[in-house]
């Protein structure tokens, strides 16, 4: 025992800086491990909760909202105890080193003072990057329109949204020029229909076939859970002397308009045929005048 404290003081007198680098470096992994698993277990543990029969009881679109702000939390919180564990392992390890943090910091500040102008735009980012999470404007998941992309949200950093567009194109979209944010995840999304119909077409007969198509689709059991209303139809939209419109509706939830308006058209499209109702034409008779004879 002897022998092995003296030959250990040895090797630390030699060795004690790059050991004491390599502990720093190992516990720093470690305390992100743990850190991460405490994030993910309780981002798991809300996911369950909301899942169970008596959340599912206080409303889905409510719990879902809370499924994926927790999620978009866990993703702020994961990337925070990154920055913060890689940032205090730096440090020590430059104290290790013999650097003078202090001074580093004092210095950083002088030339944080110095080029403060240029990072005003950093600063906003982070500003509002807090407040999209806290005010719960999207999070992952969510479809969005955010002005300068539109698509899926697939990550949410105090800095940079990223959204992935129906084309597959991941956007990088920086939180501070996020003007305005159009969420169809949010509460309910509604599915708007407006079918043009021949202006002699018999109006009060195309109500009830387009209605009673529209009514099908709500008692079918495939499309219980996206369909949160009855259909409605609320009246003449556009009222020319060669068309007359119709205007349909459907209250939906959360991002499911697209599946329920392919569906809906494609059923009110057979029902008019199957009716012989005649929808209206975009085509404008062209008359041209040939040796004296009209010709169509």
């Amino acid at each position: 025992m002897t022998d092995f404290l003296t030959w250990w003081g040895s090797v630390w007198a030699v060795w004690h800086t790059p050991i004491q680098i390599v502990l720093i470096i190992i516990s720093a992994v470690v305390i992100r491990a743990l850190l991460q698993l405490s994030v993910h277990r309780v981002i798991k543990s809300v996911v369950t909760g909301m899942n169970g029969k008596a959340a599912q009881a206080a409303g889905l679109i409510a719990n879902a909202r809370v499924v994926q702000r927790a999620r978009t939390l866990g993703s702020v919180l994961s990337n925070f105890i990154t920055w913060t564990v890689v940032l205090v392992a730096i440090s020590s390890i430059l104290s290790e080193l013999g650097v003078a943090v202090g001074a580093l910091v004092a210095g950083a500040g002088i030339l944080g003072a110095a080029v403060g102008f240029g990072a005003q735009s950093l600063v906003r980012d982070l500003i509002s990057g807090l407040f999209i999470v806290f005010e719960d404007q999207y999070g992952v998941g969510d479809s969005v329109d955010l002005g300068q992309a539109t698509g899926i949200v697939e990550s949410v950093g105090l800095r940079v949204t990223q959204v992935r567009d129906v084309a597959g194109v991941l956007w990088y979209v920086r939180n501070g020029e996020v003007i305005r944010v159009g969420n169809q995840s949010q509460g309910w999304s509604r599915v708007v229909l407006d079918i043009p119909l021949a202006y002699n077409s018999p109006l009060d007969k195309a109500r009830d076939v387009i209605l009673s198509a529209a009514q099908g689709l709500f008692q079918d059991k495939n499309f219980s859970k996206p369909l949160v209303s009855e259909p409605e139809i609320w009246g003449i939209e556009v009222l020319t002397g060669e068309q007359v419109v119709l205007r349909l509706v459907q209250q939906v939830g959360p991002s499911d308009a697209d599946d329920v308006a392919r569906e809906l058209r494609a059923r009110v499209k057979a029902a008019l045929d199957k009716a012989k109702i005649i929808m209206a034409s975009t085509t404008a008779p062209i008359h041209i005048e040939v040796s004296g004879k009209t010709v169509n």
